[in-house]
């Protein structure tokens, strides 16, 4: 009964709580009662929802509507289908031919279909070193210098003026010339190298300006044999170009057309070689064609060798590889040949 009394006063006007203790009993018996929790008589008055006071009925419709919409699942035959109610049926048309698969209009094939292959002769183990025939026909690196997109004549004349900038002309120029001095001297120690291995090891060791591109060429080395040419002379009987081949020879079993290439500068893929792969192109083209040579080459490699000594990059091109940069060769004749 006091703890009725106690929660009731309690939970009205603060002004009652000091009746509690004006109680006769309750000095006697509040001490030894254990209060204890317990839900309380008293209940405020539930508040109105508001939403009862809606007109249900009114928008019976609205809410079933709603309530009962169920969104169908998104697959791409109910999409094409809408799309058809939108915008009608696609229309059927070929792609449009993007630039790098233009077709030249004087198409030639790279392998020769009726150059004849004679047996092989045990008697010319030799490389052929057939000297480049001077004529009026262009070469190789002529026209693709004449065709340089204008992307490519932006970057090489903003790095030519860089380095006039630091060097000044006199200094481009002695840099430039001592460039073309060590690849005659790479090229020529290479030489040595197929035709005779004393005579590579003594200009190794006394030419230190190349020492550290043959360092770089080693691992590739191990892997070529059966040199079929050396710095020779081809030329294309048909579209009437000629070039100096590097090297032709197999590079782990492949018969190729090799090119030698010296830089300053890392370059670990193939794309980092500009316009490479179409001189590569080129001298297999013109094999192929040239009565020189009695073989045909379906394969190209690119080494690129530092300076420093670190390893070359051999950047292999299989025959479907070769066959893409040779329509692009075309492309670029074709071009020179419309300009002159």
């Amino acid at each position: 009964l006091v703890r009725m009394q106690f929660l009731q006063i309690l939970s009205r006007k603060p002004g009652k709580l000091e009746m509690l203790f004006q109680i006769p009993f309750c000095q006697k018996q509040f001490p030894y009662t254990c209060l204890a929790t317990s839900t309380c008589n008293y209940s405020k008055k539930k508040k109105a929802n508001s939403y009862e006071q809606v007109d249900q009925e009114k928008y019976k419709n609205l809410v079933y509507s709603v309530t009962s919409y169920k969104t169908s699942a998104q697959t791409p035959e109910k999409l094409l289908e809408e799309d058809n109610l939108l915008y009608g049926p696609p229309d059927k048309h070929r792609a449009p031919v993007k630039a790098g698969t233009k077709t030249p209009k004087n198409w030639v094939p790279l392998i020769n279909p009726n150059k004849r292959i004679p047996p092989p002769n045990s008697d010319s183990n030799l490389p052929r070193k057939i000297p480049l025939q001077k004529t009026k026909m262009p070469s190789v690196t002529h026209i693709l210098q004449q065709t340089l997109s204008p992307q490519q004549v932006f970057y090489l004349e903003r790095w030519k003026q860089k380095m006039i900038d630091e060097l000044g002309k006199d200094g481009f120029a002695e840099y430039t010339k001592n460039l073309f001095l060590q690849g005659e001297l790479f090229h020529s120690a290479l030489e040595s190298i197929f035709l005779s291995e004393e005579m590579a090891i003594k200009e190794k060791s006394e030419d230190g300006v190349i020492s550290g591109y043959l360092s770089s060429v080693e691992h590739v080395l191990e892997d070529i044999s059966e040199v079929k040419a050396l710095e020779s002379g081809v030329h294309h009987e048909t579209l009437q170009y000629l070039g100096l081949v590097d090297c032709v020879a197999k590079y782990r079993g492949q018969l190729c057309v090799i090119d030698w290439k010296t830089s300053e500068k890392p370059k670990p893929f193939l794309k980092n070689t500009y316009d490479n792969p179409l001189q590569v192109a080129a001298y297999i083209g013109a094999i192929n064609h040239d009565a020189n040579y009695d073989f045909q080459v379906r394969c190209g490699l690119i080494v690129v060798a530092y300076k420093n000594g670190s390893p070359a990059h051999p950047h292999f091109m299989d025959p479907d590889l070769c066959s893409q940069y040779w329509n692009k060769w075309l492309l670029r004749l074709e071009e020179y040949t419309d300009r002159n």
